[in-house]
């Protein structure tokens, strides 16, 4: 990203806005602001492979794995407004497991992107089911979108779920089952 580039830019719509960009609050926010959209879109320059980091291992293990309230940040793509709240992913391994800490970090992958909820729960869904090919990949998202909350309807009690399942978790209902009890339910020691 051309970052001297983004702070024209800023400095552009500041004074579009009816901001005065040389005012003593405004004279770092060009650089702030392109430093942050660098942060919030890192997610473009990641590669899958060196997140796994070969972090997939061989396991005879044919059990539910689930990592539940990982944060996210995002961007809505239409607004340019954050949508934030928490995923949870599971998976049913077929003879590969992958290492826990690998999960969140693929949700950052996607979520440091200009995006919407719908296509981020479809993306992990499909990168772990590519990775591991697993009996089963449940995903589920709720996020709180600042588009909704701040502007527009202005509700700021709503939020969305999202969810993809993929193999046993869409074809048997006690897998499925046992994934949103978990989610809805279990509570952290």
């Amino acid at each position: 990203m051309d970052l001297e580039k983004v702070k024209g830019l800023v400095k552009n719509i500041l004074t579009e806005i009816g901001e005065d960009p040389q005012r003593e609050g405004l004279l770092n926010t060009p650089k702030r602001v392109a430093k942050a959209y660098e942060y919030l879109t890192s997610g473009y320059h990641k590669s899958i492979d060196k997140v796994l980091n070969g972090a997939i291992f061989n396991e005879n293990y044919d059990e539910m794995v689930l990592v539940k309230n990982i944060d996210f940040y995002s961007l809505c793509e239409h607004h340019l407004l954050p949508f934030y709240g928490k995923i949870h992913v599971a998976y049913i391994p077929d003879g590969k497991i992958i290492g826990l800490s690998k999960i969140p970090r693929l949700v950052e992958v996607f979520a440091r992107r200009l995006q919407v909820q719908e296509r981020m729960t479809k993306q992990l869904s499909e990168t772990i089911e590519e990775y591991l090919q697993p009996k089963g990949v449940a995903v589920v998202a709720e996020g709180y979108h600042m588009c909704m909350m701040m502007r527009g309807v202005e509700k700021q009690n709503s939020y969305a779920i999202t969810s993809a399942v993929r193999g046993l978790f869409r074809d048997d209902a006690r897998a499925r089952n046992e994934f949103f009890n978990l989610i809805n339910t279990y509570k952290p020691i």
